[in-house]
């Protein structure tokens, strides 16, 4: 089983984004900001991490950062899920690792899903 990490503040969407994943056959952690999204990957191995970039305590760009100058985690597969739809702020969460960037007013949770499929196999 392939094990998610969804860091997301957003009650509403970590429920959508728990019932769909675990419904596909998926392991999924949450954290409701960005240092508990750290500290959870430090403690476990994820196949992907669904990131936020709005957050409380550490935004996603720091959650990158840190991300990126961790060699045990810098491979690590992340999808950026925001509402933040800037072509700056998307070329930035792709330079700095993203595989994807979804803007949340884009795609429905089952678009993202099949998307979380189709790279996690």
């Amino acid at each position: 089983m392939k094990n998610i990490l969804l860091v997301e503040d957003d009650p509403f969407l970590i429920d959508i984004y728990t019932t769909k994943l675990s419904n596909s056959g998926f392991s999924i952690d949450v954290a409701s900001d960005g240092k508990i999204g750290l500290e959870k990957l430090e403690e476990k191995n994820y196949d992907l991490v669904i990131l936020d970039i709005v957050l409380p305590h550490l935004n996603g760009w720091e959650v990158l950062e840190a991300l990126n100058q961790n060699e045990k985690i810098k491979d690590l597969r992340i999808f950026v899920l925001s509402n933040l739809g800037q072509k700056e702020e998307v070329e930035k969460g792709l330079s700095m690792g993203a595989i994807k960037y979804f803007i949340k007013a884009h795609y429905t949770p089952s678009e993202v899903v099949n998307e979380i499929k189709k790279v996690l196999g």
